[in-house]
């Protein structure tokens, strides 16, 4: 694909200086970018690129003197270089029409101009909208409902009754609809309590690779508008994730967590049950979350503490050694001058 650089900046809203005549055929990084790729800068760390980059074109937020090319100046450089990767990047592909190494129920319900890759499975009474793509190995279980234009990669399963919505990417080794982890002792003997709920997860959605996200025991697991997860995600049941709220790699939610809207949970996370985590709160990784989080709240560490008192005591463990070393000194002093007195 060939676009003209006057043709990025009017889709980016941005001002073009120097040649606005440029034919772009591609996107890549500054160190890596040929002639005719165009590439973005935002991060000073990275300013040493730009004399030797060979891209044709940058993506910035102002204008640099370092790169002699052509240069797109907007307000925001990484979510416009988002919008022009996406003009490059090539559709999602698609087996045409319904595979005959496909197990499709005769009393499930396609959609128009569904694609459903050899060896999927879907089930009895299921519903898959218009547009949607199911790779190879997708399992999807009786009763589901998956919304139009959603795409579900290799691999991943949705099982019985569980809901997804339009527009919604759910990528490999992924399982919706697992049973939530749920136990009542009797004497030493775990007696498993059955897990009759559902997972619902709204339009507008992208779970990660190889997430697991466990149906609820009662009432349903519920993944809001626009929430985005990263890879090996654990969500445990009747957690309820708020609208466009991020879930980094390794987190673990454990059930019945109601976390708000734009909550960002850093990699590694781990949060008790039955926590509420307000609305844009923070979580730094590897955070351990035993309490509930107020809106807005910034906190890191394991017991979580505020970001501020976290980076002041993490410096402060480094000098332990040396700070014990003193007091056993002082003590002996302190000794030596009673003994004195």
């Amino acid at each position: 694909m060939e676009i003209p650089l006057n043709k990025i900046a009017r889709i980016v809203a941005g001002e073009i200086i120097g040649d606005d005549n440029i034919i772009i055929s591609g996107v890549n990084a500054l160190d890596s970018a040929c002639h005719g790729e165009i590439s973005f800068f935002v991060d000073k760390r990275y300013e040493g690129y730009l004399k030797d980059t060979k891209a044709s074109a940058l993506v910035v937020s102002e204008k640099t003197d370092n790169f002699s090319g052509s240069q797109i100046v907007v307000t925001n450089a990484g979510l416009a270089f988002a919008r022009v990767t996406e003009l490059f990047t090539p559709p999602v592909p698609r087996y045409p029409g319904i595979s005959e190494h496909a197990f499709v129920h005769k009393d499930s319900r396609i959609g128009q101009n569904v694609s459903i890759y050899p060896m999927v499975y879907v089930g009895k009474d299921a519903v898959i909208g218009d547009d949607t793509v199911l790779f190879p190995g997708v399992f999807v279980g009786d009763r589901v409902r998956v919304g139009k234009g959603t795409v579900i990669h290799a691999n991943a399963s949705i099982l019985q009754d569980c809901r997804i919505g339009d527009k919604v990417t759910i990528h490999a080794g992924t399982v919706i609809g697992s049973d939530g982890f749920g136990y009542v002792k009797e004497g030493t003997r775990s007696v498993k309590r059955p897990q009759i709920g559902i997972v619902q997860i709204d339009d507008d959605v992208e779970i990660g690779a190889n997430n697991c996200i466990d149906r609820a025991a009662l009432g349903r697991t519920w993944i809001q508008r626009g929430v985005r997860t990263d890879n090996l995600v654990q969500i445990a049941h009747n957690v309820v994730i708020g609208e466009d709220s991020l879930v980094l790699a390794q987190a673990g939610i454990s059930g019945s967590v109601t976390i708000g809207r734009e909550v960002i949970i850093a990699g590694q996370v781990g949060i008790v049950d039955h926590k509420e985590i307000g609305d844009r709160a923070i979580i730094g990784p590897q955070s351990g979350i035993a309490q509930s989080v107020m809106p807005g709240e910034v906190l890191s560490g394991s017991p979580a503490i505020p970001h501020r008192l976290w980076l002041k005591t993490s410096n402060l463990v480094k000098r332990l050694p040396e700070l014990s070393d003193r007091v056993r000194t002082l003590e002996k002093r302190i000794e030596e001058l009673e003994k004195n007195m």
